[in-house]
């Protein structure tokens, strides 16, 4: 608890160093600015660095720390300056004490992407796209059980409810916005071992409620929060003989949105009977930084206005 506690008494202080500016701010379809998720894969191609995403749990069989750190870079826009495609990559390092057992750290693999936006349609703040993940074997193997290359597809789109009509009661559902993904994520080499997963976000942003719906009187740091919750699955699958069981949580959590960063914080709830062992107690961090907006030399691209 004095850790959360912590955490969460940086949200004001850094609403303070964050100043709002007119350019096009990180994530926006249309009026609506969707957050960076704690596990789904964000689908705006977007310039950011998520500088640490420390996430901390404890299990049934001990306790993981890991802190990531990753990079995202929009090569190309479409001719209204919108962001369309992007690439970046990211890894972390881990440290886990197992109840029984030694100790063991070390960097987990080298995640690779490139994310196109095929579909944006901003008056339904409305958008899809398409990536393609690669994981590279470049970590420690005492940590990552995984040592071979994979490579394979996702899916993602997001919404936003701002379209609804304007009129009593149902107008504070038009805040809300829905993100989700689903991958595949099969090995190219070793045995036979693929993953599958799946995601979905549902937030409620009190930026748009007060800029877009009604003022009701919020002020910074609580003006700029979204709340949210993600639904995480994944499974998996080794051979054609069997499959492991679904790992499913909830990660309910609050974000903090500016123009410069986005500051999250998060847990982790078990919603099978076999996601109930590894996570008896979790703690998830994201601090992202929008660097375009402090380097303008960061805004650079290969294609588009």
């Amino acid at each position: 608890m004095k850790t959360l506690a912590c955490l969460l008494s940086i949200f004001p202080v850094l609403a303070i160093l964050a100043r709002p500016q007119s350019a096009r701010a990180h994530g926006v379809v249309g009026d609506y600015i969707f957050l960076e998720p704690l596990i789904a894969e964000d689908p705006t191609p977007a310039n950011e660095l998520d500088i640490v995403q420390p996430y901390w749990t404890r299990g049934a069989g001990g306790r993981t720390l890991s802190i990531g750190s990753s990079i995202e870079k929009v090569l190309g826009t479409d001719s209204e300056g919108l962001p369309r495609f992007s690439i970046g990559g990211g890894t972390s390092w881990l440290y886990q004490s197992p109840n029984d057992g030694p100790d063991a750290q070390g960097f987990g693999n080298l995640d690779l992407f490139a994310k196109y936006a095929f579909l944006i349609v901003p008056e339904h703040e409305f958008l899809m796209a398409f990536a393609v993940q690669m994981q590279l074997p470049a970590g420690n193997p005492s940590v990552e059980e995984q040592q071979h290359t994979s490579l394979g597809p996702e899916f993602l789109w997001e919404k936003a409810l701002g379209d609804l009509p304007n009129l009593p009661v149902l107008k504070y559902l038009r805040p809300l916005g829905f993100q989700g993904d689903v991958g595949y994520l099969p090995a190219l080499g070793g045995h036979t071992s693929h993953q599958l997963f799946a995601d979905q976000v549902i937030e409620y942003s009190l930026p748009y409620l007060s800029n877009n719906v009604q003022d009701i009187g919020l002020r910074p740091p609580f003006r700029d929060l979204f709340l949210f919750t993600e639904i995480n699955y994944s499974q998996l699958i080794r051979g054609p003989s069997g499959q492991t069981f679904p790992n499913l949580v909830a990660t309910p959590g609050i974000a903090y949105v500016g123009y410069r960063f986005e500051l999250s914080l998060g847990t982790q709830f078990a919603l099978n009977n076999a996601s109930v062992p590894g996570t008896h107690a979790a703690v998830i961090g994201l601090l992202d930084i929008f660097y375009d907006s402090i380097i303008p030399q960061g805004n650079w691209k290969l294609f588009g206005n």
